[in-house]
């Protein structure tokens, strides 16, 4: 269901765009490579527009409107996932200045207090 109202959605933000299609080319040289939002408002897109959406215009039969799109865009945020192993033991990691491993120091049996009076004394504070 989702999917299909985020189509349903694409082709209705993109409709108006397709009616000012005609006058595009001329609007997007003046802008230059990177549209203002007002430019891409009146191109008919959403300031909130994601680059994935331009991806679905070729769907719909609409893929004159990419270029204007994709100076429209915003990129969707990268997700980064970490893998943690259940029941591993907390472990400390310095690292030297070229980000390397120095040491490890297991601190399993530490409390916060000694943790945070550790770090106070090996760190520099920037």
């Amino acid at each position: 269901f989702a999917r299909t109202l985020h189509k349903n959605s694409a082709f209705y933000l993109f409709l108006s765009g397709s009616i000012l299609s005609a006058s595009s080319s001329l609007q997007l040289s003046a802008y230059g490579a990177e549209l203002s939002s007002e430019a891409c408002r009146e191109l008919g897109f959403s300031s909130n527009l994601l680059c994935s959406s331009c991806d679905l215009l070729g769907e719909f039969s609409l893929t004159k409107l990419q270029p204007e799109c994709r100076h429209c865009c915003q990129q969707e945020a990268q997700m980064e996932a970490r893998k943690y192993v259940r029941g591993s033991d907390p472990v400390l990691k310095l690292l030297d200045d070229n980000g390397n491993i120095a040491e490890e120091l297991s601190i399993l049996k530490w409390n916060t207090d000694s943790v945070e009076e550790f770090l106070s004394e090996k760190l520099d504070r920037i």
